[in-house]
């Protein structure tokens, strides 16, 4: 097959839409569903990033992407009882360690994995399609399906949940196309290898990077690669834990993914393990009323006559310095950016969501003043001397 007619566009009036191959035959089979453009862009991309996860680790991996940029990127260590509970798969029974990948991936930031498309290093076993069973998504692309896998997912969205699997020996050409306003972009591919050798440049006085730490850098910097830029990346136990994507300011990037890894620590503090749910209520009620519990808005769910369609009983709030208090107590937590920082601020705010390991390319006018504040606390950053920008 060398082309695949599609519905529209990105947008509905935005017709004729087909992906195609100029050369060869298209490295992809269709089987179930009709995804649509927007479903594509994901796919690819997705694709290319957990297959770099599984090369540079070893371990499967898994990720689940919303418009053009991951949500939430993993490889497969198993679960503790409390990320069980927090992703809410406390009672899938024994989970295979793709499926490990894909609880993390999906669980780092419910809210924005709402209807995501995943996808996966691995051949899709049945305990990973169980869990994507019973989550809000529009798709999945993984290189093949165990029969009894694929017959779990063919049912999703009354059988029309979308399912595509890749050819793992497709490789590109090395120069890509893209057309914009009529007029056609050529580029390399961005064929960079991301490992541990990638780390190896160390700038400040604290040069004690576990291996632990290595891995977590890695899945942050392939995580940006294929991330809407500017982006910043934490990262921590196997996973991406707060992904900015897309802000026209590195400071921005920096603190949008740092509340969003912020909200991921959130979640495993007893009072929110604990929240009085009623039984009726489904996990995306629970994530957006834990969203709003643990944010500033938190009356648009205490206030009286709100919290009854969610509670058993009112819980207490969940106070600005109890919070700080919890904060205070993440540490060892990766980051990384897609271009350099250009100000010491980025580090002074990573530094509140208990970020340790630092990568950046370098290069900025004022490095010395980003060395010197990881210095102060101690953190170690190294120098890749490479950008990652997507667009």
């Amino acid at each position: 097959m060398k082309e695949l007619e599609l519905k529209y566009g990105c947008n509905p009036n935005q017709k004729p839409s087909r992906i195609f191959m100029n050369e060869g035959e298209l490295p992809i089979t269709v089987l179930n569903g009709k995804p649509g453009y927007i479903n594509f862009l994901d796919a690819f991309n997705g694709w290319q990033l957990v297959r770099e996860l599984k090369a540079a680790t070893g371990l499967p991996a898994a990720t689940s992407f919303k418009h053009v940029s991951p949500a939430g990127a993993a490889v497969g260590l198993p679960l503790t009882d409390v990320e069980k509970k927090i992703y809410w798969v406390e009672d899938a029974g024994e989970l295979s360690p793709l499926a490990c990948a894909y609880a993390r991936a999906r669980g780092a930031d419910r809210m924005s994995s709402f209807g995501d498309f995943i996808s996966l290093s691995d051949v899709c076993d049945v305990p990973t399609a169980l869990l994507i069973k019973r989550e809000v998504s529009d798709g999945i692309i993984a290189p093949g399906y165990e029969p009894e896998a694929l017959e779990i997912l063919k049912s999703k969205k009354k059988g029309a949940y979308n399912v595509v699997q890749i050819d793992p020996d497709y490789r590109p050409n090395p120069v890509e196309h893209k057309e914009v306003f009529g007029i056609t972009f050529e580029q390399g591919r961005n064929e960079l290898v991301i490992d541990r050798d990638f780390l190896g440049n160390i700038v400040t006085e604290n040069k004690d990077l576990p291996d632990s730490a290595k891995i977590d850098l890695i899945i942050s910097l392939i995580t940006l690669k294929y991330t809407q830029s500017n982006s910043v990346c934490y990262a921590k136990g196997g996973q991406a834990i707060g992904i900015g994507a897309g802000q026209q300011s590195r400071i921005h990037c920096t603190r949008l993914a740092g509340q969003k890894a912020d909200n991921w620590f959130l979640r495993q503090n007893p009072k929110v393990l604990n929240l009085p749910f009623k039984e009726d209520i489904g996990r995306p009620d629970r994530d957006n009323a834990i969203d709003l519990y643990i944010g500033d808005e938190y009356m648009d769910v205490l206030a009286d006559g709100a919290w009854e369609r969610v509670f058993t009983e009112k819980p207490e709030v969940f106070t600005a310095e109890e919070k700080r208090a919890w904060l205070d107590q993440m540490q060892d937590v990766a980051l990384g950016s897609d271009a350099f920082f250009p100000f010491g601020d980025n580090i002074e705010r990573a530094r509140k969501s208990g970020v340790k390991y630092v990568a950046q390319p370098g290069g900025s006018i004022r490095d010395a003043q980003v060395v010197e504040t990881c210095d102060k606390y101690g953190m170690v950053m190294c120098f890749t001397g490479l950008r990652l920008f997507h667009h």
